[in-house]
């Protein structure tokens, strides 16, 4: 079995100012966001004919950071821990203690560019179809800062299996280092499908669809390797508060794949 090498969740400090692993991914991972979008552009002519420019790339990142930090922090604290965080309001903005729900980053994303489509004049799904391949590396930078921080660990494994890991500031018990299936999973694998899968023009919103589909089938396997958070269900070991958020994902997606390639986006 390993052990999970306790990493200090501090990357640099100068004096009070702690620089944290957490932040160092969020910012790679809109930085990647930035230069995966300026690639698209000025590759794939269909872009560029749609009235797609480099310059929009910026934009787009502006009104998505804040969409991510605002909607995940207030997901985790209204899916997950409500109980918490109406305890202790003011942790909701300590995005650096970790604590970050997906599903919340997404709506708040979902939000944050309805406000870009209303400011541009351009299709919704033509934005999303843009943005969706550009997501998937920066959720597995997440899910790499939530292993540095020691969180969201595994259910119990087997301990015959070779990457079995023992958490010990959890317990002794060997475990899935599960944020690291996510980030492979919901990461990697993720944006290998959808970048290869947009490298080609496509019917406007499959490629949404293909993320969200994507996303939710991935993330409801990985959930059952993740212990299971209490969520506003209460705590389940038969189906999870992420498996409950990816449901509907998974169900848009497939009737909006229909729809797209019926040209009806």
């Amino acid at each position: 079995m390993l052990i999970y090498p306790k990493i200090d969740p501090v990357a640099l400090s100068i004096g009070p100012l702690a620089v944290r692993w957490y932040g160092l991914m969020y910012l790679v991972a809109f930085l990647q966001f930035w230069w995966l979008g300026r690639r698209r552009v000025r590759t794939q002519p269909w872009l560029a004919g749609a009235g797609w420019k480099v310059a929009e790339v910026e934009d787009l990142l502006f009104y998505g950071v804040i969409g991510v930090i605002a909607g995940a922090r207030l997901g985790e604290a209204l899916f997950y821990e409500p109980t918490w965080y109406f305890s202790h309001p003011l942790e909701i903005f300590a995005v650096w203690h970790g604590g970050m729900s997906f599903h919340g980053g997404f709506l708040g994303v979902l939000l944050a560019m309805a406000l870009y489509v209303r400011k541009t004049g351009r299709r919704w799904f033509e934005v999303t179809d843009f943005i969706a391949p550009l997501a998937p590396l920066g959720l597995a930078l997440g899910r790499l800062g939530n292993f540095i921080n020691g969180e969201l660990w595994g259910r119990i494994a087997d301990p015959a299996l070779p990457w079995a890991m023992v958490f010990p500031h959890v317990d002794l018990l060997p475990r899935h280092p599960s944020p690291l299936y996510q980030a492979a999973l919901e990461g990697v694998t993720l944006f290998i499908l959808l970048w290869l899968y947009a490298g080609k023009e496509r019917p406007r919103g499959a490629v949404s669809a293909a993320f969200l589909m994507g996303y939710g089938a991935f993330r409801f396997i990985a959930e059952y390797f993740r212990a299971p958070d209490a969520g506003i269900f209460g705590r389940s070991e038969i189906v999870s508060m992420g498996q409950w958020l990816s449901l509907p994902m998974i169900l848009t997606g497939v009737a909006l794949f229909v729809l797209a390639r019926r040209h009806r986006l």
